[in-house]
């Protein structure tokens, strides 16, 4: 009876191991023939043949690079220590390993994994800084969810190290043509494999393999406390960040923080570094700030009743004319991002304060006004036993400070920074301490898009001397970073700590191609313009997504693609697996989200502008639109509606 595909390779797989590795331990010879018969698909596998201190074994293939330790019985103290002195060998060898481009093979993209007796339960994830699998299990290292690289840059990648690990074997086997089975060119399956590998080939998911040198130097640089990265969109901030937490990762056993200011966005990070680190997918926490400050204070027994706008609408409209501007949405932001979000307590503290990011002026009569309207705003939450997201964040600072944490972060990472108000910057900055390598700040000013503004010298973060600008644009091709470069966001953020920043005009394209269409009318002419842009595209709809900047026309828009048959879903619920469904939402939902077609329409509505807030206003505008357009990779269709 003839053998079928699979058992062929192992046959095949089994003989050489046998032949060329006669020493080894029965543990290892089933792990070896295992690995080795995937060569035959291309697969590469280097086998350690010296008798220093090294992985077992190295594993490169479509889903990435693997550092292989075999140990039995199954992981312990010892083991730990012998991964960790693994990743220093990876460290130390791929520093040096170079692809052509200028790409460089991030020692923080290869995986450690110890692989224990097949029958033997898989170690808990956060046991170590690796991923614990029993032998029987090896196809989790071979899922097709994971793929990230072409057969060509495998091959590369294999090359490249051969001229490093000098004391690895590198084994292979192949299927003569007449044992291979036959290929259906139209299964199911192949089909599948097919496009898999067409989007495999577009050039954005190679960045948990991949990054530029100045990307790998941050993803390891050793920092003496708090550190900033900053830089223009599309830079690659978040993909430091993430590298950066796997790499503080391997350096301790403790838990890691990623966090960020809106909600919809950690769940996205985090099935990106489960994508990168599997075996810390278990220790890496990835939540909002407030939800953090929640579940924090929830731990203390402490839960406090958020309800706020009637609150501030009864104290607003009790002093409204006093105060030059008849819109209520600008006096609070006033109260939530100047006076509670800086965590003032006086009037004359209010009075001497620099608004940064806030145009109109105040003297000191307008601003005793608007304290009258905090404080009786603050009267109004007490009588009802009510608190806002301010509160929130000021008990909790307040609680650690009292009581520390029982378990500190071994590392956290904040991204967006710059939506963050500073009492919610102290509070992190007390989470996690200032030792070395403990507190990263991610963003960049240029797209805030909520107002206000700070340094992280008013937070108390000492960033001198560890603060960082990425300067070359990854993620938009240039067709679309063209069109946004148009747009002038102008912010006072700068890079996030008063330093010159660099404004995304000044970034550095990598990638060529892209387009970027521009439609102008009426609210009658928009549901045939935009109904046709969507059917237009030759872009999956799970990978579109649809921005305004309003909730109210956000709503509008998934009205009128319902009616022209087109689904759509909340941007909200994007997790960063690819839907069915065309994603829509405000461009405040949409920050940090890339996609490789996005359609925004702006509704220009004429409405009159008080003189001490209409530049605050286009300003911050301007930035958000901004952040809109270079959510798009690869196609942008621009619509402006006026009424």
């Amino acid at each position: 009876m003839a053998l079928s595909s699979h058992a062929r390779k192992r046959q095949l797989a089994a003989n050489l191991v046998s032949e060329r590795y006669p020493r080894l331990t029965s543990l290892q010879r089933t792990v070896f023939t295992e690995l080795a018969a995937r060569t035959a698909e291309g697969w590469r596998l280097a086998v350690h043949t010296g008798s220093a201190s090294a992985a077992d074994a190295y594993l490169i293939g479509r889903v990435g690079v693997f550092a292989i330790v075999v140990a039995d019985p199954a992981p312990d103290a010892e083991t730990v220590q012998a991964v960790q002195a693994v990743l220093r060998q990876v460290d130390e060898q791929f520093a040096a390993l170079s692809l052509p481009g200028g790409r460089r093979i991030a020692a923080s993209a290869v995986t450690p994994v110890v692989i224990g007796a097949p029958n033997s339960a898989a170690g808990p994830r956060d046991a170590g800084p690796f991923w614990s699998l029993p032998a029987s299990r090896l196809d989790q290292l071979f899922r097709r969810d994971a793929v990230h690289l072409t057969t060509k840059q495998v091959a590369r990648i294999a090359e490249e190290l051969r001229t490093l690990l000098d004391e690895y074997d590198w084994p292979r086997i192949e299927i003569p043509a007449a044992d291979e089975e036959p290929f259906e060119l139209l299964s199911a399956e192949s089909v599948a494999e097919n496009q898999l590998a067409a989007a495999v080939e577009r050039p954005f998911d190679t960045w948990m393999t991949f990054l530029h040198p100045d990307q790998a130097a941050l993803a390891t640089r050793n920092y003496g406390g708090p550190a900033r990265i900053s830089g223009p969109a599309g830079t690659g901030k978040t993909v430091v960040a993430l590298h950066r937490l796997r790499h503080a990762g391997r350096r301790s056993t403790g838990p890691l923080l990623f966090t960020t200011f809106v909600r919809n966005l950690p769940p996205v990070n985090e099935t990106a570094f489960r994508r990168l680190a599997p075996e810390m997918a278990d220790r890496a926490e990835f939540i909002s700030l407030h939800s953090v400050a929640s579940a924090f204070l929830a731990s203390r027994g402490i839960r406090l009743n958020i309800s706020f706008e009637t609150s501030f609408n009864l104290a607003w409209k009790a002093h409204s004319s006093e105060l030059p501007d008849n819109v209520p949405r600008y006096w609070a932001d006033e109260v939530h991002r100047v006076i509670k979000g800086r965590g003032i307590k006086t009037l004359a503290e209010y009075q001497r304060v620099i608004r940064r990011g806030r145009r109109r002026r105040l003297d000191n009569r307008q601003r005793a006004t608007v304290w009258q309207v905090y404080e009786d705003y603050q009267k109004n939450l007490a009588e009802r036993d009510a608190h806002d997201f301010d509160d929130l964040l000021t008990r909790a600072l307040e609680e650690l400070e009292r009581h520390p944490l029982e378990e500190p972060y071994a590392a956290v990472v904040v991204d967006e920074v710059q939506d963050m108000t500073l009492t919610g910057l102290r509070l992190l900055r007390k989470i996690a301490g200032d030792g070395p390598n403990q507190l990263l700040l991610v963003g960049d000013g240029q797209q805030q898009v909520y107002p206000g503004g700070w340094r992280l010298s008013d937070a108390g973060i000492p960033v001198q001397g560890r603060g960082e600008v990425l300067k070359v644009n990854y993620r938009n091709r240039t067709g679309i970073l063209d069109f946004a470069r148009r747009i002038t966001a102008l912010n006072e953020v700068d890079d996030l700590d008063g330093a010159a920043g660099v404004a995304l005009r000044d970034a550095a394209a990598v990638n060529d191609g892209g387009i970027a269409k521009s439609w102008e009318g009426s609210e009658s002419e928009l549901p045939d313009a935009l109904a046709a842009a969507v059917r237009d595209l030759d872009i999956p709809h799970g990978e579109t997504a649809l921005i305004t900047f309003s909730n109210k026309d956000a709503l509008t828009c998934r009205k009128l693609l319902d009616s022209a048959g087109i689904a759509t879903r909340p941007i909200e619920q994007h997790t960063g697996e690819t839907g069915d469904r065309l994603y829509a939402g405000t461009v405040h939902k949409a920050k940090g989200l890339d996609f490789r077609a996005v359609l925004v329409v702006d509704f220009v509505r004429p409405e009159p502008e008080e003189p001490g807030t209409e530049q605050e206003n286009r300003e911050l505008r301007n930035r958000q639109r901004l952040v809109a357009a270079t959510r798009a990779r690869d196609f942008l269709w621009w619509g402006v509606v006026r009424s």
